[in-house]
């Protein structure tokens, strides 16, 4: 996928997978008062929290990152969305990050996570507060996890 930008729609077709899977898994919205599926994208990519979402491969990788997301690991877009999703966390926190996915997958979605991360130049931040969930398309197929966080800090 492309970075989400005014010619892709900002990749409206996954930011709805994301907003449908939020609500079924939550019962809420993740953003408010959105006045269309483009506007919920628009607004998502910029949002003042991070949010990132990994595919369904045995080891996935990222394939969705918004702004904030990107400026905290410190990635471009492109290198963002080819990383391995276990390579967020330290080797030593990638047994307590499976365990956490584990848990997700089975229940749906966990809140309350908080864990250690690390930015493309080695700073390490801790995540607080994160939701976790599955993404789910209409036909309750399973495509892969998204997190989101509003807390965060540097160590």
């Amino acid at each position: 996928m492309k970075e989400p930008c005014e010619k892709n729609n900002f990749l409206v077709e996954h930011t709805e997978l994301i907003r449908h899977s939020y609500q079924h898994w939550l019962l809420t919205e993740l953003l408010t008062d959105c006045k269309s599926e483009l506007d919920f994208a628009k607004r998502l990519f910029k949002a003042e929290f991070a949010i990132v979402t990994h595919n369904t491969l045995v080891d996935p990788n990222f394939n969705y990152a918004n702004q904030k997301a990107l400026d905290l690991f410190e990635f471009s877009w492109q290198d963002f969305t080819c990383l391995p999703s276990k390579h967020s966390a330290e080797p030593v926190n990638q047994n307590e990050r499976e365990r956490l996915l584990t848990l997700v997958t089975k229940n749906g979605y966990i809140d309350h996570y908080e864990g250690i991360r690390l930015s493309s130049t080695g700073k390490r931040f801790v995540i607080e507060n994160a939701v976790v969930w599955n993404l789910i398309d209409k036909h309750q197929v399973y495509r892969g996890q998204a997190a989101c966080f509003k807390q965060w800090r540097f160590l």
